[in-house]
């Protein structure tokens, strides 16, 4: 990797891991959150990744890419337990 892209896959982690400590804090902070309530969540985040008429640029491209990513493994984790 081009040392000019290294700092979109630094971006990518830290959101994705920001992404999924929130979710965490959510999960402990309010018991009846479900995975259905995220996947409501994640519903409109597909919508805004595809609402990119004016375009984004790609840092938000980066940023909505890590956090679509973090709620569907979080879902999908919470979903297997």
């Amino acid at each position: 990797m081009a040392l000019s892209d290294e700092w979109q896959e630094v971006k990518y982690k830290e959101v994705f891991e920001q992404e999924t400590r929130g979710l965490e804090r959510r999960l402990a902070a309010d018991p009846s959150c479900k995975a259905e309530d995220l996947e409501a969540i994640l519903k409109n985040l597909y919508i805004m990744e595809g609402a990119d008429i004016g375009g984004r640029g790609t840092l938000q491209d980066i940023t909505i890419a890590a956090t679509i990513a973090a709620y569907e493994r979080f879902i999908d984790n919470l979903k297997a337990k």
